[in-house]
């Protein structure tokens, strides 16, 4: 883009967030701050493209007068952790949100996949989940108890080793991602048609409610945040497809300071889900109302976190 034409469609904003950064004390103070954040990415922008340009030095000015009126105030790692939270993350959520439904699609597609070779093929089960895997679970379905593998191991024991598999398992997706999004369709493609021949598996033996109250304990942030993850992944394989007018370089790190920011919003949510599937699912058939409560709210938790809260902010920020 020439600085002219750049310039031109960037003026009016600059100039309300001038008047915005002279009326501070009239300013509502979530907008001071997406002006802070939509400014950075303006001057990331001029000092890429017009590194000697006046254009440059005004934006640089400026963010600066934004960030002392800003955070002048805000000197504690608590306040810069609450932005960070509350305004950073959300925006690289929105700003990934394409990516999250193309990784929500492939999923649900490798899952649908997985289901239908397992109902047309009888050994497709046992391919993807192995013998002895499926030997064990045909015998507590028998018993049953078809979630009866949760029960096994120490449940702290479980919740860390659980825990510590699934980061792994998101930082895959998201690294993977730089092999131009090949490899985090892999990943997602490769655990959707698990979970699909998992699910399969309980249908065909006629418990699959059950266990689902089970596997969703956890599942539903689980499988919520891998997709997510994968999300992340796609940004960075796509900003390497597709720098439109970026150089690769720069569209590749711009993409890759979003995407960890949905990165690290993961690892609570992680942390959630071993737990749940260390100390609660095995608990699975002691009340069905305790399950549905809780893949309710770890539904709502993701929902609210992923989409509601980014989406609210957008409107309120004008984000594009």
């Amino acid at each position: 883009m020439r600085e002219a034409s750049f310039i031109e469609r960037n003026k009016e904003k600059w100039v309300s967030i001038e008047q915005n950064l002279a009326n501070k004390s009239q300013v509502d103070p979530d907008e001071l701050a997406s002006n802070y954040i939509e400014l950075t990415n303006d001057l990331a922008y001029a000092q890429t493209f017009y590194p000697q340009s006046k254009t440059k030095e005004y934006l640089n000015g400026l963010s600066l007068l934004a960030h002392q009126k800003i955070y002048k105030d805000q000197k504690s790692s608590n306040n810069q952790f609450f932005h960070f939270l509350n305004y950073d993350i959300p925006l690289a959520i929105w700003q990934i949100r394409k990516q999250m439904l193309y990784s929500l699609l492939i999923f649900c597609l490798a899952v649908a996949i997985g289901f239908l070779s397992a109902h047309y093929d009888d050994q497709f089960v046992r391919l993807i989940l192995g013998h002895s895997y499926v030997d064990f679970t045909i015998e507590k379905i028998k018993q049953g108890d078809p979630a009866a593998i949760y029960d096994e191991g120490g449940m702290m024991g479980s919740a860390i080793a659980i825990t510590i598999n699934n980061i792994k398992v998101a930082f895959n997706a998201f690294i993977f991602g730089i092999f131009y999004s090949i490899g985090t369709g892999y990943i997602l493609f490769s655990n959707g048609i698990m979970l699909g021949a998992f699910h399969y598996m309980f249908f065909k033996y006629g418990v699959m409610t059950e266990a689902m109250s089970a596997i969703w304990i956890h599942g539903t942030i689980e499988i919520a945040v891998i997709i997510i993850a994968g999300a992340c992944g796609l940004t960075l394989g796509n900003s390497i497809l597709f720098p439109k007018s970026y150089t690769r370089l720069e569209s590749f790190k711009q993409a890759a300071k979003r995407a960890s920011k949905v990165l690290i919003s993961t690892v609570p949510f992680f942390i959630v889900a071993g737990t749940l599937e260390g100390f609660v699912t095995r608990y699975y058939q002691s009340s069905v109302a305790m399950c549905v409560m809780i893949i309710v709210l770890s539904l709502l938790a993701i929902l609210y976190f992923y989409v509601l809260r980014p989406y609210q902010l957008a409107r309120r920020f004008g984000w594009s």
